[in-house]
């Protein structure tokens, strides 16, 4: 089922206003279609909660989206310019975040920070590290090493290093994963003010429904590769007559509707 037919069904003319454009997005491994012909396109400024339950096709997407993974068939097309042919005119202009890959251990918050800005370019980089370390707090242990943080600073120096660059588009896997409540609010204000000053687009892929009824003015749900379902959280939230999407998120993995299993009546 999907809910927003206009936001889901495949665009026939390339967008170059929108920030991700996919269409008809295609990944066959062997036998097994990690995503399945899926299209949608996302608005610049825009952010978006990416949902699914674990081999729903999302981490698959991103990585197509960031031009990792070639498509088997389809197209996606990020910032105006085709993926991943055109990706040299894009990928300075993104960037990615996951509490999942880890930066050097040896290396300090700084030579971290230094290394992606190099790799990014980015100019002023000592100026723009200092402006980071205030933002995000890592000003007490910028120079320590990487190894030696918490769960909640290598949380924040991640997104320092996601920030590095000042990216229009920014792709977050499970950023707040394994927080505390208070750690995992601090981050998502910070995202939410960061989207609002540089009209950013955020593709966020999260399993922490509050997180996304609180960030997200769109939601795509993904199953076994394809869309379940696209859009807001309140449209889908009410069409399967439930008060949070964690119910939703529920019948979708379960395969119910309004609660009673497809089928079964």
């Amino acid at each position: 089922m999907t809910g927003n037919d206009k936001a889901s069904s495949p665009p026939t003319v390339a967008d170059r206003s929108a920030a991700i454009e996919v269409d008809h997005l295609v990944k066959v491994y062997k036998q097994t279609r990690a995503v399945d012909d899926i299209s949608f396109s996302l608005p610049r400024g825009s952010i978006t909660g990416l949902l699914g339950g674990n081999g729903a096709g999302k981490t698959t997407t991103i990585a197509m989206i960031m031009g990792l993974v070639l498509p088997t068939s389809g197209r996606v097309q990020v910032l105006g310019h085709r993926m991943p042919e055109e990706s040299a005119a894009v990928l300075g202009r993104m960037n990615f975040e996951s509490p999942y890959v880890d930066m050097p251990m040896r290396l300090t918050v700084r030579q971290n920070l230094t290394i992606f800005g190099k790799l990014y370019a980015v100019k002023n980089l000592s100026d723009r590290i200092a402006e980071l370390a205030e933002d995000l707090d890592l000003t007490e242990f910028v120079d320590r090493a990487n190894g030696k943080l918490s769960a909640g600073q290598k949380t924040r120096v991640a997104l320092a290093k996601a920030l590095i660059n000042q990216p229009e588009l920014l792709l977050l896997d499970e950023p707040t994963a394994s927080l505390d409540p208070d750690t995992a609010d601090w981050v998502r204000g910070h995202m939410e003010r960061y989207r609002k000053a540089n009209n950013a687009t955020i593709l966020l892929a999260s399993h922490n429904m509050l997180e996304v009824e609180r960030l997200c003015d769109r939601v795509i749900i993904m199953k076994r590769g394809r869309v379940e379902d696209d859009d807001t959280p309140e449209a889908i939230m009410a069409r399967y007559n439930r008060t949070t999407l964690e119910e939703v998120f529920l019948d979708v993995a379960r395969g119910r509707v309004n609660g009673v299993k497809e089928g079964v009546r």
